[in-house]
């Protein structure tokens, strides 16, 4: 079944006892709305819409579901429904609030507290924007994901997963303090039940083990995506994508690409959570979060040319994704 651009709630439509006011985003497992609460306290609404499995025109409220996919359909919402309910008990700052989930229109509505703020994507965009072309400081990136360990041990010591972390899921509060968003354990059980598979990972940002349907998960599937979201923050673009690594990886060349612009503890603890294979990696969030707490060099001072050699390969190496990934050779 290939997978379509499903219709969002209409504006001003009550559900469950909240008004909409806008959609946010959508993505092929759901739909997240910017909605009013009774009291008129402004909260943020995700809606369980699997694309691959269901379907909304413009003015329908319920989905349709094929036959052959009910079932499919049926295991995903009552998967997203326990995740919500298991998030609902979980009060942590670096964790979103989950205030309530309620069951409308034949699908699942997991309500969350409203933040003001933008997405660690957003941030590195900008940073990246004309008017601030600079990488982002080491000092930054351990301040942000230090906090954002600490969100994933209180998630894993529930027995939770998140398995979709990536920079469009840490968002910024306007103090600067990181929320994980968008857990993603139900919209795997759907990768593993659709027969014809559409991909709900995050291309690079995805660890190998996700690619596959009985592959062992764990904290170390979690660390796999921390380590790709540090790249990330230092190279404005996600790294290559793992299924592609497990045949020509060129993740240890794209590495040395930032000597000059971040310390060697950091780009070696970054090394070591994006390895391919899972039991090379820290085992435990808890690991990675001691690494950049305790293993903070002085800071770095790098000269001039060091700097500037650093930042000429950095966009040497983006300039060459992009030509390879589009096609593009050199005349």
């Amino acid at each position: 079944m290939a997978a379509q651009n499903n219709a969002a709630l209409p504006e001003g439509l009550e559900v469950g006892g909240y008004r909409i006011v806008k959609k946010i985003s959508s993505g092929g497992f759901s739909i997240v709305y910017l909605a009013t609460d009774e009291q008129g306290n402004s909260v943020a609404i995700k809606e369980y819409m699997p694309a691959a499995l269901a379907s909304r025109k413009s003015g329908e409220l319920s989905p349709m579901v094929a036959p052959e996919h009910l079932n499919t359909y049926r295991i995903g919402l009552k998967c997203f429904f326990e995740e919500g309910r298991a998030l609902a008990s979980i009060y942590h700052p670096n964790i979103v609030r989950v205030l309530n989930f309620f069951r409308a229109n034949d699908t699942v509505y997991m309500v969350m507290h409203y933040e003001s703020g933008r997405s660690l994507q957003e941030h590195v965009v900008r940073n990246r924007s004309k008017e601030q072309k600079d990488v982002l400081t080491e000092r930054f990136i351990r301040r942000v994901f230090t906090q954002v360990m600490n969100g994933l041990r209180e998630v894993h010591s529930n027995r939770l997963l998140h398995l979709d972390v990536k920079p469009a899921n840490i968002y910024l509060r306007m103090d600067g303090m990181p929320i994980l968003l968008d857990f993603g354990a139900a919209r795997q059980t759907l990768q593993r039940d659709i027969t014809k598979s559409y991909p709900m990972y995050t291309p690079g940002f995805a660890p190998p083990e996700l690619y596959k349907r009985d592959a062992e998960l764990g904290p170390w599937t979690d660390v796999y995506s921390v380590g790709a979201c540090i790249y990330a923050c230092m190279s404005g673009i996600p790294p290559q994508e793992s299924d592609k690594r497990l045949k020509e990886d060129k993740m240890p060349a794209a590495l040395r690409v930032f000597r000059g612009l971040y310390s060697a503890e950091l780009l070696a603890m970054v090394d070591r959570c994006l390895r391919l294979n899972s039991l090379e990696r820290p085992q435990t969030v808890y690991a990675v979060q001691k690494e950049l707490l305790n293993n903070v060099p002085e800071q770095p001072e790098f000269s001039l040319f060091e700097r500037t050699g650093a930042q000429v390969r950095n966009i040497h190496h983006r300039v060459s994704r992009f030509m390879k990934d589009h096609n593009i050779t050199w005349f």
